[in-house]
């Protein structure tokens, strides 16, 4: 077998077999395979697309290419939550002990961030003394005894996928759905879920930027988890304007801590609800989504689910008094507030751009190796569809230098003020097979 001849055979638009997709993962991981034949490959792709086999050959393939997180150890049905990315997204913070105190194994595994603000892993560090790196054999512990822990990724996770999506970066090849579902899809089946709740974002801030392609992405991901045998649903979710208030990492886990005693932002609160109750469905802890939800408020508004976060840090090495006492985070040095210059109805706000606010003030990453400042942020305190006075606060804006003037000109830039306008949809389609 040649890779030039598979090429060929995408080119005319011909689908390939397992047998030749399990040969051009296989000399992709070892580097036998190289570069210049992956990149004509992937345009290839691009423009030929593919079918669901070829989709789910290729999801499997990158699964196996490096590590296989076993987590059949752990009783239950072990499931999993995804989003494609989005600003403010503070979900899993909330879901883990949300789901987990209702008898749910919520074994999560999550990544750093690159962009806007830190991902949910960094969000965690924000803790005093909280432990995101847990060895294979306590993370199993802790979910069996606990119901519930979150750590980040660990072992060589579909290697295959790291390098083809480095050549996806640099041959404009990224927005291809048969290459962003394979590249998520094998990174949650190498994780050892046994079901996958997707979250599905579109919209500014979002990487899919309109519903049908979103759509598309969502059941495209919801076959290909069928057919590699994981009970799969998905959530097509705005991403229009950031979801809830705050958009940092330290300011993030209060509003999650708010969220958890009832208090929250009700965009945040709605999706955490709506992820949460596929989540439950797909555990087989209640029949319908009307049920799991029924479960879902009674253990918020009870205080388990508090109670369970406080047990999460508890065993991970953290402070729990933080539930209680915030400070203990830190908090930035200045406190600004943004005011509207006009009265009106907020028309838009531009959620990418007040993610990158957010970054300028350090609370994200513009590479790798940047530091992350866990106390720096943004909170929004008008979201579209809400009446706004002149002079009345828009944005607090947390900081530890003097002059956010930059900051300032960016909010004011990407938050409209004009006539009325309707709250977008938060939840825009449901996806099941």
């Amino acid at each position: 077998m040649r890779m030039i001849d598979l090429i060929e055979k995408k080119r005319a638009g011909k689908e390939l077999t397992k047998t030749e997709i399990d040969f051009f993962v296989k000399g992709l991981t070892d580097g036998t395979i190289p570069d210049y034949q992956v990149s004509a490959f992937l345009m290839t792709i691009f423009y030929e697309d593919m079918s669901d086999e070829e989709i789910t050959a290729l999801t499997l393939a990158m699964a196996n290419s490096g590590d296989v997180i076993d987590l059949s150890s752990i009783n239950g049905i072990k499931v999993d939550k995804h989003s494609t990315g989005g600003v403010g997204d503070t979900t899993t913070i909330v879901l883990a002990p949300l789901v987990a105190s209702i008898g749910v194994p919520v074994a999560k595994m999550s990544g750093r961030g690159l962009g806007h603000t830190g991902g949910t892993i960094d969000k965690l560090e924000a803790i005093p003394g909280f432990q995101v790196e847990l060895p294979n054999d306590k993370f199993i512990q802790l979910v069996n005894e606990s119901q519930v822990a979150v750590t980040g990724q660990s072992g060589d996770l579909a290697p295959a996928d790291k390098t083809l999506y480095a050549l996806r970066d640099v041959t404009a090849t990224v927005d291809s759905i048969p290459l962003i579902a394979s590249s998520i899809m094998s990174k949650k089946i190498a994780s050892g879920a046994d079901a996958i709740v997707l979250d599905v974002t579109t919209g500014d801030g979002a990487f899919m930027k309109n519903i049908d392609d979103a759509t598309r992405l969502a059941e495209t991901m919801v076959r290909i988890g069928e057919l590699a045998g994981r009970r799969t649903m998905a959530v097509i979710s705005d991403m229009s304007q950031p979801l809830g208030e705050a958009i940092g990492n330290s300011i993030e886990i209060v509003e999650a801590i708010e969220t958890l005693q009832g208090k929250g932002p009700e965009d945040l609160t709605e999706m955490v609800y709506v992820l949460g109750s596929q989540m439950v469905v797909l555990a087989g802890h209640a029949k319908t989504l009307e049920e799991a939800r029924g479960l879902l408020v009674e253990a918020l508004e009870s205080g388990k689910a508090l109670e369970k976060f406080k047990e999460m840090i508890q065993n991970q090495g953290g402070d729990p008094d933080v539930v209680d006492h915030p400070e203990k985070m830190g908090v930035a040095k200045y406190t600004i507030e943004l005011l509207a210059k006009s009265s009106g109805c907020v028309r838009e706000i531009q959620a990418e751009s007040i993610g990158v606010a957010a970054m300028l003030l350090g609370a994200g990453r513009k590479t790798k190796e940047d530091l992350i400042d866990y106390t720096v942020g943004v909170k929004l305190h008008k979201k579209v569809g809400m009446d706004v006075t002149e002079g009345e606060p828009l944005v607090t804006i947390y900081a530890n230098r003097e002059n956010v003037d930059d900051v300032k000109q960016m909010l004011y830039d990407n938050i409209e003020i004009g006539e009325t306008v309707e709250e977008p949809q938060l939840v825009r389609k449901i996806v099941t097979k």
